[in-house]
C-alpha cells in the first residue's frame, strides 16, 4: 500500500514538480483539487515556517492525511526582504503571476542591486499537529524582464547564474536540482525513509469496536 501524502495546495506547476521529485517512493501524492472543498488557510505568519505549518497541519487535522505544506518566498535584497512571506500576494490578494511580477519590475525600476533568493520550507504534519520541518534556499538575480515559458510565480525573473538560465528556461530536472524548493525536496527524499517511518508512528490508529446492540 502507498502512503497517501496530500499536499496544502491546488497549485498545478507546485504539484507537478513534488511529483516528480518524489516519484520513487512508496506514496501518492494528492493535493486539495482531489478533494471536496474545505476552508481556506489564511496565511498570516510572520515566517516561512509559521505558513508552512499552518497549512499542513490544518490539512491534515481536517482531511485525516499525513499532509505536507511549503511556504516559499522571493527575498529582494534591495526591498530589505520583501515580498518574502507575501510573495504571492504581492500585487494584491486576487493577484496573478503576471501582476506580482509587473509591480517587482515597477519596484525595482531604477535599482541597481539585483540580488534576490527564493527561500522555501517544507513542513509535513500528520493530524495529531506533530510535524517535520526542512529547508532549502537559491541565491540569483533578478533581470530587467521576463524570460521563459516555464515554472511559475516570479521564475521568469529570477536568473540563475550558475545555469545561466532564469527559472522559467529551466527543465523540471533542471530547476529541481537547484532551485530552494528542489533542495528543500532533496532533504524529504533523502529522508524519506525515515519519514514513512515516522508517519508511520505518528498518524492515529483507529481501535474496531463490536457493535453493542
Amino acid at each position: 500500500m502507498k502512503q497517501i501524502i496530500v499536499l496544502a495546495t491546488t497549485n498545478k506547476g507546485k504539484t507537478r514538480e513534488i511529483r516528480e521529485m518524489l516519484k520513487d517512493f512508496p506514496i501518492e501524492i494528492k493535493n486539495l483539487s482531489d478533494f471536496g472543498p474545505i476552508p481556506e488557510v489564511i496565511e498570516d505568519g510572520l515566517t516561512f515556517d509559521d505558513n508552512a505549518y499552518k497549512k499542513a497541519s490544518f490539512t491534515a487535522k481536517v482531511l485525516g492525511y499525513p499532509a505536507m505544506a511549503d511556504d516559499s518566498g522571493l527575498c529582494v535584497h534591495a526591498l530589505d526582504g520583501a515580498p518574502g512571506v507575501y510573495s504571492a500576494r504581492y500585487a494584491g490578494e486576487n493577484a496573478t503571476d503576471a501582476d506580482n511580477v509587473q509591480k517587482l519590475l515597477d519596484a525595482l525600476k531604477n535599482e541597481k542591486n539585483r540580488k534576490a533568493a527564493f527561500q522555501c520550507v517544507i513542513s509535513i504534519a500528520v493530524p495529531t499537529g506533530a510535524a517535520l520541518t526542512y529547508e532549502g534556499r537559491c541565491e540569483g538575480i533578478l533581470t530587467r524582464e521576463p524570460a521563459g515559458e516555464n515554472g511559475f510565480g516570479y521564475d521568469p525573473l529570477f536568473f540563475f547564474p550558475g545555469l545561466n538560465k532564469t527559472f522559467a528556461q529551466l527543465s523540471i530536472a533542471e530547476k529541481s536540482e537547484v532551485s530552494h524548493r528542489g533542495r528543500a525536496l532533496k532533504e524529504v527524499s533523502n529522508e524519506m525513509d525515515k519519514i514513512l517511518e515516522w508517519l508511520d508512528m505518528n498518524m492515529p490508529r483507529f481501535t474496531r469496536v463490536p457493535c453493542q446492540g
